[in-house]
C-alpha cells in the first residue's frame, strides 16, 4: 500500500499523539526501572521501555 502524499489534520495529530503516548511509556518504564530493587523487575521494565522506543522510532521512521 502507498501512503497518501498529504495527511489530514486528523491523522497528524494522531500520529502526534501516537508518538507522545509510546515517549511517556518508554519514560515511565526506564523511570521505574531505577526505582525498584528486584532485578527480574528491573529486567522486565527495561524491556517494556525498549519495546516502546521501538514502537517510536517505528512511527517515526514512516514519519521520514
Amino acid at each position: 500500500m502507498q501512503p497518501p502524499n498529504m495527511i489530514s489534520t486528523k491523522d497528524l495529530s494522531y500520529l502526534e499523539d501516537m508518538m507522545n503516548w509510546n515517549l511517556i511509556a518508554m519514560k515511565k518504564a526506564h523511570f521505574f526501572a531505577t526505582q525498584v530493587q528486584d532485578t527480574d523487575v528491573q529486567q522486565m521494565l527495561d524491556k517494556v521501555g525498549n519495546m516502546y522506543q521501538q514502537h517510536y522510532m517505528q512511527i517515526l521512521s514512516q514519519l521520514q
